[in-house]
C-alpha cells in the first residue's frame, strides 16, 4: 500500500514543478515544417515481387527500396516528429537509375518502386497522419539514352552543353516549357502531393520558374516549391527569389555548419555571421532549408569519424541548432542512426532499422519542443554568447522568449546572462528539465559538455497550493479506500 501511495505522489508532485506549456500554437505554415528526406531505393524493401535486377551489394545498382516500404514505416517517421516526407525522384528511370537522375518517362513511376496506385496510397496514408509529401522534380536534364535524343521533332529541345554528363533541356523552348508545366500539374492533380524539391534551379531560366510556380499553384493553392541551388554565391540565389519558389536549400551555410559541429571546441562565430547574412539576403529566411548532409554531399557522420569523434554527440548538437534557428530542418534518412558514407553513391547506403534508438528519441524530443514553442519557428534571433563552441541565443515572438544553450565543447561551461533578459523570472528547461532562477537580475546557465538545453522564460514558479491540496485530498480518499478493502478482506 505504501508503494502504491508513493507512486501516486511522486508524479503528481513532479507535475507541480514542470514548466507550463508554451503559448497556444498558431496556424501551421511552411516555416513550421521539418523534412525527412528519403532515397527511395535505399530506405526499406517491402514489395519483393518487384525486386528484379537488384543487387544490394553493388552501390550503383538497385537495392529494392519501394513505396510499400515507406508506407510500412510512416509511423516511424511520424513518431520522430517530422511533418513532411521528401522523396527522391519517383519517375521511371533508365537501367540502374536508382537515384532518379536518369529520367526515362515523366508520366510513369519507376517500376522498381511500385505502381502509381501504390504511390497514391502512400500519399493518402501520409496525409492521414498529417504528413505532407514532396517529391524531387528535375526539368533540367533527362537520362543519357532518352528516346527524345533520336526524335527529329525533339532536336531543338536540347542545348549543346551537358550538365553532369547528361543531355540538357532548353526551357526557353515553348514546347519544352509546356511539357514540364503540364507534367507538374498532372502529378499534383493525380496524386495530391504537396510540393516539389526542384533540382538544378540555377541552370533553368528565371522566367520558366515564374510560369511554373504560377501554374502549379493554379492546381493547388498552398503547393510548396523548394529550390535546390547548389551554389555558395548569394548573388545567384538572390535572382531566383522572385520566381514564386517558396524556399531554398541553404548550401551557403553548410560548410561552416560541418566545421563547427563535427568536433568540439570549435568557434561557432562563422555560423552566426552566416545566419545574420541570411536574414538580409533572403526575403523570407524562415523558409530557408538548413541541413547537415543531403543526396549531393558526403555524410556529416563521415566528418566526425575522420576526426576520431563519436558521431552521436556531434549530431545532437548540430540537430539542436537546426531545430532551434530560423529555417526548415532537412534531415537525410539515416541521420537518426548516424549513418556513415562518403561521396555519391557511398552516401546512399542501406537504411538499418535494427540499431539503437538514442538519437531517434532525441530528434523526437527536440521536434516536439519546436512544435510547441512558436518562437522557435517564427521568432527573431539574437546571439547572447559564443566562445569556442559554447553558444547561447534567444528567440522572441509575440511576448514569448526562448533561450537555447548549446555546449559543443569538451568541458562543463558556465555562462551568466545579465542584461540580455528580463530579471526576476526563471528559465525552464524543456529538453533536460534544467531550471535557472534569476538572482539579482542575472541568470547563470551551467551546462555539461556535449549537452544542450532549450529554455522558455517564464514567471517564477512557486508551489501550487490549491493543486497540492486537491491532490492530497485524492490521496487521503485513496488511502481510506485501500483500508476499507483490506478490512473487508480480513473479515472474509
Amino acid at each position: 500500500m505504501k508503494k502504491s501511495i508513493l507512486f501516486i505522489l511522486i508524479p503528481l508532485l513532479l507535475f507541480c514543478g514542470l514548466p507550463v506549456g508554451a503559448v497556444e500554437k498558431e496556424e501551421h505554415s511552411f516555416q513550421d515544417e521539418s523534412i525527412y528526406y528519403i532515397t527511395i531505393d535505399r530506405f526499406n524493401n517491402s514489395d519483393f515481387s518487384i525486386d528484379f535486377d537488384v543487387d544490394a551489394n553493388d552501390p550503383n545498382r538497385y537495392h529494392g527500396g519501394d513505396f510499400q516500404g515507406i508506407m510500412d514505416r510512416l509511423d516511424y517517421i511520424k513518431e520522430m516528429g517530422f511533418t513532411t516526407i521528401g522523396l527522391s525522384s519517383i519517375f521511371d528511370n533508365e537501367d540502374d537509375g536508382y537515384h532518379g537522375y536518369w529520367t526515362k518517362d515523366f508520366y510513369k513511376t519507376e517500376e522498381h518502386f511500385g505502381s502509381i496506385e501504390t504511390f497514391k496510397e502512400l500519399v493518402q496514408k501520409a496525409h492521414e497522419l498529417d504528413l505532407k509529401m514532396i517529391i524531387d522534380f528535375n526539368v533540367n536534364h533527362v537520362g543519357p539514352n532518352h528516346a527524345w535524343l533520336t526524335e527529329v521533332d525533339k532536336k531543338d529541345w536540347f542545348l549543346p552543353e551537358m550538365v553532369n554528363g547528361l543531355p540538357t533541356l532548353d526551357q526557353e523552348n515553348p514546347e519544352v516549357k509546356k511539357y514540364f508545366v503540364d507534367v507538374a500539374k498532372w502529378w499534383i492533380d493525380e496524386t495530391n502531393i504537396d510540393g516539389y524539391r526542384l533540382e538544378s534551379v540555377e541552370h533553368v531560366p528565371v522566367d520558366f520558374w515564374k510560369e511554373f510556380s504560377q501554374k502549379t499553384r493554379d492546381v493547388k493553392e498552398d503547393f510548396f516549391l523548394l529550390g535546390d541551388i547548389q551554389t555558395e554565391d548569394p548573388a545567384v540565389v538572390k535572382q531566383y527569389q522572385e520566381t514564386g519558389i517558396n524556399g531554398f536549400v541553404d548550401y551557403i551555410s553548410n560548410e561552416e555548419l560541418r566545421n563547427g559541429f563535427s568536433q568540439p571546441d570549435q568557434t561557432l562565430q562563422p555560423i552566426i555571421e552566416l545566419a545574420e547574412q541570411n536574414q538580409e539576403l533572403y526575403e523570407n529566411p524562415y523558409l530557408l532549408t538548413t541541413f547537415m548532409d543531403n543526396p549531393h554531399t558526403h555524410r556529416f557522420t563521415r566528418d566526425s569519424v575522420v576526426l576520431n569523434e563519436h558521431p552521436g554527440p556531434r549530431w545532437k548538437m548540430a540537430l539542436t541548432y537546426l531545430y532551434t534557428t530560423p529555417g526548415i530542418p532537412f534531415v537525410y534518412y539515416g541521420s537518426e542512426i548516424a549513418l556513415d558514407g562518403g561521396e555519391e553513391p557511398d552516401n546512399q547506403r542501406q537504411m538499418d532499422f535494427r540499431t539503437e534508438k538514442e538519437l531517434v528519441d532525441y530528434i523526437a524530443s527536440i521536434a516536439k519542443i519546436r512544435h510547441d514553442v512558436p518562437a522557435l519557428t517564427k521568432g527573431s534571433m539574437d546571439v547572447l554568447y559564443e566562445q569556442d563552441g559554447m553558444m547561447v541565443y534567444k528567440r522572441e515572438y509575440e511576448g514569448e522568449t526562448s533561450v537555447i544553450a548549446i555546449n559543443n565543447t569538451s568541458k562543463t561551461q558556465s555562462v551568466t546572462l545579465t542584461e540580455q533578459l528580463e530579471g526576476e523570472q526563471e528559465l525552464r528547461g524543456l529538453l533536460n528539465g534544467d531550471l535557472v532562477k534569476s538572482k539579482d537580475g542575472s541568470y547563470q546557465i551551467i551546462i555539461d559538455r556535449d549537452l544542450a538545453e532549450i529554455y522558455v522564460l517564464a514567471d517564477n514558479s512557486g508551489l501550487n497550493y490549491p493543486f497540492i491540496g486537491a491532490t492530497a485530498g485524492v490521496v487521503v480518499l485513496f488511502i481510506i479506500f485501500l483500508m476499507m478493502v483490506k478490512k473487508r478482506a480480513r473479515k472474509q
